[in-house]
This record gives C-alpha cells, structure tokens and sequence, in this order.
C-alpha cells in the first residue's frame, strides 16, 4: 500500500466499505449474502469510488458491489500468483486473511483451499524478527 494506489489491499476494501455507507464487518457480512456480484470496471481506489457512487445513483445493490469489490481483490490475487509456481499448502497472511469471504475467494480463484494461520496480519512482522535474529548470529 502507499499513498497512490491502494488496489488490492485491506486499505482498497476500507475505502470501498465507506463509500457503501458499511462498516467493515458489515461490508463483509454483505458481500457473502449477495445473490451475484456487481462488476467494478476499476481497481483504482479513486475511480472504484466515483464507479460505486455513480451505480448507487443508479439504484444498484450495495450487496452485490461488497462482493464485486471482493471478487476483483481475489481474481487480482489469483492473477498476480499465476506468475509463479503455486506449492502446497496455500497460506494467506496479512490483515485481509481475517475476511472470511476474501479468504473463500481467493481459495475458489486460485482453485486450492487456502490456509489462514492465527494471527495472520503479524506473520510479515514475524518473519522479519526470525530473520534479524538469524543475520544478528
């Protein structure tokens, strides 16, 4: 994430949750009771919203943009892991691991089931103690 493109992270679904008028449980909780999902055309942030705002001007189902929105972030995660050769088991780790329709998502786009350890969004911080503790030897 940074401050010109936040596509594909936890920061993209809370920007995308508050243009839906959700709270992020709710935004969740929507986007798993939806009958089908409603296509974004943009993964940018700035124009994902200006999109939701105009399809609610419209009349379109906030339900069925929650999932839109989740649907893009995991066909993007499935994309970006078809670039390298998928090992099992599949982990997903960070903040968004804790979505639990991202998570079925993302299993169903990259066709394996998908592991979420305890505490997935400390696992980069972790990963960076075990490896300071192994350079300090």
């Amino acid at each position: 994430m940074n401050d010109r493109c936040a596509a594909g992270t936890g920061q993209f679904l809370e920007m995308m949750a508050t243009a839906l008028a959700y709270t992020r449980e709710e935004f969740v909780a929507a986007a798993g009771r939806a009958s089908r999902a409603q296509k974004l055309s943009s993964m940018c942030s700035v124009f994902a919203r200006s999109e939701v705002v105009s399809l609610i001007a419209r009349g379109a189902s906030r339900k069925q943009m929650a999932l839109g929105v989740h649907e893009s972030i995991a066909s993007r995660t499935a994309a970006l892991a078809g670039g390298v050769p998928v090992e099992m088991p599949v982990v997903f780790t960070g903040g968004c691991a804790q979505n639990a329709c991202l998570v079925s998502l993302v299993s169903e786009a990259v066709k394996h089931p998908v592991r979420v350890p305890d505490s997935p969004q400390t696992v980069a911080a972790l990963g960076c103690a075990l490896h300071g503790a192994v350079e300090r030897r």
